[in-house]
């Protein structure tokens, strides 16, 4: 697989991949998500590719941060047609390598309840389980949260 950085032309490509993994929630916009990446440490969203029929195709994502104290993963994703390739492994393994170098001492991420399969690569990789609590909050509303149906 060919890892690269994120190019604009992308967007539609890894939108794509994230709904077919489940990852997009009415609640965070998968574009605006994208957009907000493209101004802080762009060169800390990948994409994987593989040639397909002679073509270079995006297979896989990860958008990565560090804010000097964590280095961070999200939107960890492999389209469900190159699964079980390693191709997963084989990014985490550039993003620690990025982060690293960077001097980031720790990556955290987090997985949503009931995704035995990701939970079970993460600690595959030698990612443990915090003794912490995940607590968000919407500074900007993308839509609805959950839960909340849109008044018609």
């Amino acid at each position: 697989m060919r890892i690269r950085p994120f190019a604009p032309a992308d967007t539609e490509t890894v939108v794509d991949i994230w709904t077919r993994c489940g990852l997009v929630r009415p609640w965070n916009d998968p574009r605006k998500d994208i957009a907000r990446k493209a101004e802080v440490q762009p060169e800390l969203f990948l994409v994987g590719e593989l040639a397909v029929a002679g073509a270079p195709r995006i297979v896989a994502t990860a958008m990565a941060g560090y804010d000097g104290h964590r280095g961070w993963v999200n939107y960890l994703a492999v389209d469900p047609a190159s699964q079980r390739q390693g191709l997963a492994r084989e990014l985490m393994a550039e993003v620690e390598r990025l982060l690293l170098a960077r001097g980031c001492p720790k990556v955290n991420l987090q997985v949503r309840e009931g995704n035995a399969a990701a939970l079970g690569l993460y600690i595959e990789l030698g990612y443990t389980m915090d003794a912490s609590v995940s607590l968000g909050k919407r500074l900007i509303v993308d839509g609805p949260g959950p839960g909340v149906t849109p008044a018609s």
